[in-house]
C-alpha cells in the first residue's frame, strides 16, 4: 500500500471563490458564536474583494484541491513606524481540515508577504474566550496586547457621530 500524499495550495483569491469564501465566514461566525452579527452577503463579498481597486484581500487554502481554510485580511498603517502594516481580519480552517498545519500556513504566507513588502507589523484579535485560538497564536510568537482595548462604532453611534451629534 502506497502513503497517501497530501498537497496544501495558499492562492490568492478568484472571483469563482467569493461563494466558498462566504460559506467560510459563516462558518466562522458560527465558531465565533457571531452568526446574527453576519450581514453581508455573498455579493458583498463579490464586490470588496473583486473591485477594481480592492482595500481588502483574501488567500484561500486548498488541501488536496479542496477548499480548506482562508485568511482575509488588509494593509493599515503605523504612524509610529512609519510604515504600513497587514491586518489579518479573518482566519478560519474547517473542521475536517485542522491539524495539518493549514493555519500556521496561511500565517506563515502572511509574515512572508510582510517580509517581502517591507511591512512593520502584522495584527489581528482574538475573541478572549477563544483559547484554542490563543494558545495556537502564541504558540507561533504572538504576544497578547492586552494594554489596547478595541473600538467600534457602527450603526447608529456611527451616524450620529458623522452628523455632529454626541450620541445616538
Amino acid at each position: 500500500m502506497s502513503p497517501t500524499i497530501c498537497s496544501l495550495t495558499i492562492r490568492r483569491a478568484e472571483p469563482k471563490d467569493a461563494a466558498a469564501i462566504f460559506d467560510l465566514i459563516r462558518q466562522l461566525a458560527v465558531y465565533e458564536r457571531l452568526l446574527h452579527e453576519v450581514t453581508a452577503s455573498d455579493a458583498d463579498i463579490t464586490a470588496t474583494l473583486f473591485d477594481d481597486q480592492p482595500r481588502v484581500f483574501c488567500d484561500i487554502a486548498e488541501w488536496n484541491g479542496e477548499t480548506a481554510g482562508f485568511a482575509l485580511w488588509f494593509y493599515n498603517y503605523s504612524t509610529f513606524l512609519g510604515r504600513h502594516g497587514l491586518y489579518l481580519e479573518d482566519l478560519f480552517v474547517r473542521q475536517e481540515f485542522r491539524e495539518h498545519g493549514i493555519g500556521k500556513a496561511l500565517l506563515r504566507h502572511l509574515a512572508q508577504r510582510c517580509l517581502t513588502e517591507k511591512l512593520g507589523r502584522f495584527e489581528w484579535s482574538v475573541l478572549d474566550w477563544n483559547q484554542p485560538a490563543i494558545d495556537f497564536y502564541e504558540k507561533h510568537g504572538a504576544i497578547l496586547r492586552k494594554e489596547w482595548i478595541g473600538c467600534r462604532l457602527t450603526g447608529e453611534a456611527l451616524e450620529a457621530l458623522a452628523k455632529g451629534s454626541d450620541s445616538p
